[in-house]
């Protein structure tokens, strides 16, 4: 097998930097965004989320399948240039809506503007990164390059996340705009034509119906039981990026130091890239996920007792959590690939396999938003508020609650066999 050297790796792996521009924004700071803008409630803004992303969700299968049946020739690159105008035009106008407040009869725009922008830049997103991460797979099947390729990806992915993280504390939501626009079509040139090939498909299409097709990733064993610990791991991982603002700002009364907590989060994520790599290559992929998981739970309990002011004890938290993100967002792509190699699929199914990953990640990012911004609501919890009571609930909503659904991501995941995959 052609081994990926570094610069080939690089070229492939710089597309994933501004896909994370996209990301960590929308879950960040639209919620507060646009119940500090407009007034919105949390309810309303959690049920937006929601709705757009189950919308966008149950469209990725059949993404996926699409890509699997129509990639002869110019394999995944045509797919990431059809997304380009889609991400710009949604990311664009989800944080410049019309300056239109409340007087009648435009008070249901903000709303509409919402809703519209996220399904653009929803459909943009999914097509990119299903062709995006089927390349991926298709490359290598080697356990150290495989490892070594998504690190990267998610590594450039970190780089975006932290420029999301610090920029517009820096220079505002305009100037985040600008470089997403401006990285993305930089990256993708870089991807279209300098990024390594893989052999030419042969898309599966076996008298298999479409429907079958759509699904056909359940009926692998070891894929059921890596969706079950990514499903469950995905939602424990989203409640607190939804959270985030509003655990910093009113639990914490510490909003000024916000963007450098994130930017501590995910520099530490980046930097233990090279350490989950090689723990990987050494003991496999699942040892080390479950490793992760471990020091996750241990930081996240720890931040359910922090109390107003507590901001050192916070970075330190922001850095282990950060750390326990670097396999969070490395391993679990590697062993879907090893998964799909395993089942003889590479070349024939890996956008199906993709497109179910994708709609699992949206609907544990839209649960998240849709279930926790609505219950913290009912349970006492508004945004800016003092009352000791709403403050608890939030505390429990960002630390326990996540460190639960995280212990039961890791008991599966240490029952599933995928040890010698």
């Amino acid at each position: 097998m052609k081994t990926l050297t570094f610069p080939a790796l690089l070229a492939y792996g710089l597309f994933g930097l501004p896909l994370a521009l996209v990301a960590l924004p929308i879950y960040v700071y639209v919620p507060q965004f646009y119940a500090e803008r407009f007034g919105l409630s949390l309810a309303l803004i959690g049920g937006a989320l929601l709705l757009a992303r189950i919308l966008d969700a149950f469209i990725d299968p059949a993404i996926g399948l699409w890509i699997d049946r129509r990639r002869n020739g110019t394999g995944f690159r045509h797919f990431v240039a059809w997304s380009l105008p889609l991400l710009i035009c949604g990311f664009v106008a989800l944080f410049h809506p019309l300056d239109i407040a409340f007087t009648q009869p435009f008070m249901w725009l903000p709303y509409a503007w919402l809703m519209a922008s996220l399904v653009v830049v929803y459909l943009g997103f999914s097509l990119a990164t299903i062709a995006y991460q089927s390349w991926g797979a298709a490359l290598t099947q080697e356990r150290a390059q495989r490892s070594r390729l998504t690190a990267i990806r998610e590594a450039c992915g970190l780089a975006g996340v932290i420029i999301a993280a610090a920029l517009p504390g820096i220079a505002g939501i305009g100037w985040l705009s600008a470089v997403f626009v401006v990285t993305l079509l930089a990256a993708a040139f870089v991807l279209l034509y300098h990024a390594p090939r893989p052999h030419a498909a042969v898309p599966d299409i076996s008298g298999i119906t479409r429907i079958a097709a759509l699904f056909a990733p359940f009926r692998n064993l070891r894929f059921r039981w890596l969706f079950s610990v990514f499903t469950v791991n995905g939602i424990a991982a989203a409640i607190p990026a939804t959270l985030f603002l509003f655990f910093t700002n009113d639990r914490l009364a510490l909003p000024q130091y916000a963007g450098l907590f994130l930017v501590l989060y995910f520099i530490a994520g980046a930097a233990s890239m090279p350490l989950w790599v090689a723990v990987a290559k050494r003991q496999g992929e699942r040892r080390a996920w479950l490793a992760s998981m471990a020091l996750a739970i241990a930081t996240f309990v720890w931040a359910y007792t922090l109390s107003s002011g507590a901001a050192t004890a916070y970075a330190v938290i922001c850095i282990l959590s950060g750390f326990a993100l670097g396999a969070d967002l490395a391993l679990p792509p590697a062993l879907l690939a090893a998964v799909i190699g395993h089942a003889g699929d590479i070349g024939k199914r890996e956008g199906a396999y993709f497109g179910i990953w994708n709609w699992a990640t949206k609907i544990n990012l839209a649960l998240a938003a849709g279930i926790s911004l609505p219950l913290l609501q009912v349970l006492g919890y508004q945004n800016g508020t003092t009352d000791p009571q709403g403050l608890h609930a939030l505390a429990l909503g960002y630390a326990l609650l996540p460190c639960v659904l995280k212990s039961f991501a890791a008991m599966l995941l240490w029952r599933a066999p995928l040890e010698n995959v």
